[in-house]
């Protein structure tokens, strides 16, 4: 089967997320040939000047299905199927993922919803995202659509991960923040203000301080050391589909703290060591940050994220799925 990967360059220092190309590499695994698109526009009209190269490709290789990330990419594949079909003769079908910023932010949302419509399948990453998107779709829209969140490859085990143990403070604390401190998105001033908050409590009773370690310029298995070495990670952001580092936070049996976004308390449900806040309340997290560091131990996430079926394995066997329904349909 051969597939394209749509998506954008934007991001990323001009490649594709992570997380997607990890997705095609477990596609590629298990025999299919896959190739990327990435668009490089920005905004609606950067997205469609992409669609005559989208569908050059197409047609040049006899693409079977193709796999667009986000809405936007999603609505300009969508776009350049119906224009093959109808100066080809040959529908090529389309499978959209949503990720979660382009349906959570009103103004991609309305894109997305057209995607949506053209799409031979919609792939939903969380049930709060998939809820909003498909709260005023129609029927026909709700029987095109899955929840799947992405998956992850599981770490290597701590022994085979690259020593960064220079990043860390000496006697104090750990606590990984989930992004990078310039990422508006991630709300990194709500997290320093709550290791603030805390250290001020720790400084009264005479305990270890906490360093609030950036999350940011380290390789996938630097990522897992870090993973593995902080006594916590602690998530703020102010939106979120299914956030990847969460899982891989579990994997790695690193205790999670975090505002309700996204899937985490869906994901982190019924495992110790991880307490999802009821509010973005400073104080409130704070105290769960201390129960988080008080934990003192590994979670059993990476069980939780096995029994879930939530590695790439998993992920593109239901993917596999898909794509053989939708081909017989055609």
């Amino acid at each position: 089967m051969r597939i394209l990967i749509v998506g954008s360059n934007n991001t990323h220092g001009g490649q594709f997320a992570p997380f997607i190309v990890e997705q095609a590499n477990a596609l590629q695994a298990i025999g299919c040939h896959v190739q990327y698109f990435g668009i490089v526009g920005k905004g609606l009209m950067g997205y469609l000047r992409a669609i005559p190269a989208i569908r050059r490709v197409i047609r040049r290789d006899h693409i079977d299905v193709v796999h667009a990330h986000y809405g936007l990419s999603g609505l300009a594949a969508c776009l350049v199927s119906r224009l093959v079909a109808c100066f080809a003769s040959r529908f090529t079908p389309v499978v959209v993922t949503y990720h979660g910023s382009d349906i959570n932010n009103p103004n991609a949302r309305r894109f997305s919803k057209i995607a949506m419509r053209l799409a031979s399948w919609n792939i939903f990453v969380s049930k709060r995202t998939m809820a909003i998107a498909l709260e005023d779709a129609s029927c026909k829209i709700q029987t095109r659509s899955s929840l799947i969140p992405c998956g992850i490859d599981l770490p290597k085990p701590p022994a085979e991960c690259p020593d960064i143990s220079h990043v860390l403070e000496k006697d104090r604390y750990h606590v990984l923040f989930a992004g990078a401190f310039d990422n508006a998105v991630k709300d990194p001033e709500l997290a320093k203000a709550i290791v603030t908050l805390l250290n001020e409590k720790q400084e009264t009773r005479n305990e270890k301080q906490v360093q609030l370690v950036e999350l940011k310029g380290y390789s996938r298995d630097e990522v897992s050391s870090l993973m593995y070495a902080c006594d916590a990670i602690l998530m703020t952001s102010k939106t979120e589909g299914s956030p990847q580092v969460i899982k891989e936070a579990m994997a790695c049996g690193c205790p999670i703290v975090s505002v309700d976004v996204g899937d985490v308390a869906e994901r982190t449900a019924g495992l110790n060591g991880c307490y999802v806040a009821k509010s973005r309340e400073p104080k409130e997290l704070a105290d769960l940050l201390l129960q988080g560091l008080m934990f003192g131990k590994r979670t059993e996430g990476r069980k939780l994220i096995m029994e879930a079926g939530l590695r790439n394995e998993d992920v593109v066997e239901k993917l596999m799925a898909i794509y053989g329904d939708i081909l017989t349909k055609r």
